[in-house]
């Protein structure tokens, strides 16, 4: 398979794109070129402009932040397949936060320069594109609900359900990274995750997580009666 095709896929699978059509995919992947990076590797720092999109062939990348003490909050961990810095590739503002690569990594990477000639030239997709953006809004506004309404046991067996989708049943995270996940404190994590232990759920090691009973984190993570709603 070409890269540009590997690269389709992704998109495809991809919230933002995958109701573009597998054409326009497929187009916009053959507007993409490869890069590499080292373990360690910085890809983008907060603030640098946000010029690309990038899809993870193979690899990880952390998407990490500082405190004003300099202490480092590691927002997400992303994994191959996953697709990052959509929005910075539709508004061109700064990074938000800081990119390295946890391993050797290997990306897709799409610029904007190159995604905004091509809408220049098809005012038709930038007014989908338009209503994706939306539907992520949406989304978003759903997850800051979550965080206020939701207990965290709930909370947290939805963010170990979705590491688990990417990483599978053992997964190299701290606990304190978690909280930072959750909106929670290390604390607190530590409570729910001794109590999930005790009953059998999981197992801990050090940073690392080994789900034993998926099933029953997917009973505490479904959702709530009714349907969120957005503005």
């Amino acid at each position: 398979m070409s890269k540009g095709a590997d690269f389709g896929v992704l998109l495809r699978l991809n919230p933002l794109f995958a109701d573009l059509g597998p054409e326009i995919a497929a187009t916009l992947a053959a507007m993409s070129t490869t890069r590499s990076l080292r373990a360690g590797d910085v890809l983008f720092r907060e603030h640098d402009p946000g010029d690309a999109l990038y899809g993870i062939r193979r690899g990880e990348v952390r998407i990490e932040t500082g405190t004003a003490s300099g202490k480092r909050i590691v927002l997400n961990t992303l994994g191959s397949g996953d697709v990052f810095g959509e929005i910075a590739l539709l508004d061109g503002r700064p990074r938000t936060a800081d990119a390295v690569a946890v391993e050797p990594t290997d990306l897709f990477v799409l610029r904007r320069a190159d995604l905004l000639a091509y809408l220049g030239r098809e005012p038709g997709i930038a007014i989908k594109l338009i209503e994706l953006l939306c539907a992520r809004v949406r989304y978003i506004a759903g997850q800051m609900n979550e965080m206020t309404v939701l207990p965290l046991s709930t909370r947290l067996a939805r963010r170990l359900t979705v590491l688990a989708a990417d990483f599978g049943s053992e997964i190299q995270i701290s606990q304190e990274q978690l909280g930072a996940y959750v909106g929670s404190t290390r604390e607190s994590v530590n409570r729910q995750l001794q109590a999930w232990r005790r009953a059998g759920h999981l197992d801990l090691r050090r940073g690392r997580i080994m789900l034993r009973d998926k099933a029953a984190l997917s009973r505490e993570a479904a959702l709530l009666d009714g349907d969120e709603e957005g503005w």
